[in-house]
């Protein structure tokens, strides 16, 4: 079988998210009572490497798993997304052949969160940033966010845009009222999440964020948060009422790589490779959400060329990512 890349694969540093409290944490959302992953998260060692020996996954690109530094303001929040980024730079070290890694941000100081993905880079030999959903309430669109997208321009590395809790405003009118955790479960991974990372996208190319950065690269997960299948609809609706200059469809499809993060059934593959091509889908596993024998089972049994199965399994991610 082919090598085999992961790129939505994610850790937890406790003594740092210690530092963020409960109190921010608990303002965005996140349940007090964890998610029952974080043996399995916490550990960068013998047993995540394990399992991915048991699944025959040869190298995971790690990224923080929320709470993080994007709840934190000032210097506080700058420091510990530095302390996570060495934290992160500290266990590729000890097994760089299997391990690469992903800068978390300090994304409510956008300045030091650009210069942050710059020190990741260049000094810790980082593959570009993940950003988890909104800061604030506030899409990468806003203005505040350019030097940002403008640092991973000059790097020539993409920023994965992985989703996260809803505002408040949004859960309250969308997601509450529902019987026990149905609303939170629709509010995230089972819906909501995956919905906010279309519209994510979708803003961006709406607002013109492309041109005003025509290298900026990204990455999403979950086979492409549905837009494989509304992308056409988009697109023939937008047309006329944009004023892109191009068809919306065209700049998505420039800008944007897609994941098979999660989702492991044929249907959407289908839907993503017809409509984003085998150049520009990755294999990804999200674990430990996901399980990494599910997710190679499915790159086992995936209905395609064995030449585009060895595109998704590493040699998209070898180019994207720049990994020898």
């Amino acid at each position: 079988m082919p090598r085999t890349i992961a790129l939505e694969e994610h850790v937890q540093f406790e003594p740092l998210i210690a530092r963020i409290g409960r109190e921010r944490i608990e303002a965005q959302g996140v349940p007090s009572g964890g998610t029952g992953r974080e043996r399995q998260l916490r550990d960068v060692g013998h047993e995540r490497l394990a399992v991915m020996d048991a699944a025959g996954i040869d190298v995971q690109v790690l990224s923080c798993s929320p709470p993080g530094a994007d709840l934190v303001d000032g210097e506080e929040g700058v420091a510990l997304a530095r302390a996570m980024n060495d934290a992160l730079a500290g266990a590729v070290s000890e097994h760089p052949d299997r391990f690469a890694a992903f800068a978390h941000l300090p994304m409510r100081e956008p300045k030091a969160a650009a210069d942050e993905l710059a020190r990741a880079v260049n000094e810790l030999g980082f593959r570009g940033t993940m950003i988890n959903g909104t800061t604030r309430d506030r899409f990468l669109d806003d203005p505040a966010f350019a030097p940002v997208l403008a640092r991973a321009e000059g790097l020539d590395l993409p920023i994965y845009l992985h989703p996260s809790m809803p505002p408040a405003a949004v859960h309250r009118t969308y997601y509450d009222g529902l019987p026990g955790k149905a609303g939170a479960l629709l509010a995230s991974a089972a819906f909501g999440w995956h919905a906010e990372t279309a519209i994510h996208v979708l803003r961006l190319a709406m607002a013109g964020t492309f041109d005003r950065h025509p290298r900026l690269k990204l990455v999403i997960g979950h086979m492409g948060e549905m837009l494989p299948v509304m992308l056409a609809r988009v697109d023939d609706l937008a047309r006329s009422d944009i004023g892109l200059g191009r068809p919306l469809a065209d700049v998505i499809l420039r800008h944007v790589h897609i994941t098979t993060s999660g989702v492991f059934t044929q249907p959407p593959f289908v839907a993503a490779l017809t409509t984003f091509g085998a150049d520009r889908i990755l294999f990804s596993v999200d674990y430990p959400y996901s399980e990494n024998a599910k997710g190679r089972r499915f790159l086992d049994e995936m209905v395609a060329s064995p030449e585009d199965k060895a595109k998704i399994a590493h040699r998209n991610a070898e180019r994207l990512l720049k990994l020898a």
